[in-house]
């Protein structure tokens, strides 16, 4: 990436928090780890294409996460803001960063490559919450991605969606 912002970065650093707080084995426990570092979390109703935020006021880092959301989308939402505040503590300081609804998939501002940060935090919360190394030992034999039983298994596992769970392995391979 020509950006200072670098994906493997952002996989070396989710995987130093997994470390760092003893974490090996799913569910992530997203919300502990953000308390640990220091975060405060809200949850507010928010606008449905509002999945979160982070900023940084009077040195107190603060998560916002919209209530009306699955639990799942929460916990995504709360490892990605995670990622704002250990990689993009600077920009979130600076100003309230609002995130607007995000997938696993690369949308058309991610696919253009224009919007590095969120590729970056994106690329931290899926490694944060579907560690490569955990997902592969998840699936006893080979793994096909029609496999719906196989999916909805490990994806409450992981507490995640069935389709974030798709999306992981498509990167890892």
């Amino acid at each position: 990436m020509s950006s200072i912002f670098d994906k493997a970065h952002a996989v070396k650093e989710a995987t130093r928090i997994l470390a760092q707080f003893s974490i090996t084995a799913p569910p992530v426990p997203v919300e502990k780890i953000a308390k640990q570092l220091g975060a405060i979390l809200q949850y507010a109703p928010l606008d449905d294409e509002l999945s979160g935020m982070a900023y940084v006021k009077d040195g107190h880092p603060i998560i916002g996460v919209n209530a009306m959301h699955h639990p799942n989308r929460q916990r995504f939402t709360i490892a990605h803001e995670i990622a704002h505040l250990v990689l993009h503590r600077d920009y979130i300081t600076a100003q309230v960063h609002v995130d607007k609804a995000f997938t696993l998939k690369r949308d058309p501002v991610a696919a253009s490559g224009t919007d590095a940060l969120e590729i970056e935090a994106n690329a931290f919360a899926a490694q944060l919450l579907m560690p490569a190394d955990w997902v592969k030992q998840a699936f006893a034999t080979e793994l096909e991605l029609d496999d719906e039983t196989a999916l909805s298994v490990v994806a409450r596992k992981f507490r995640v969606s069935t389709s974030a769970i798709q999306n992981r392995i498509m990167q890892m391979f």
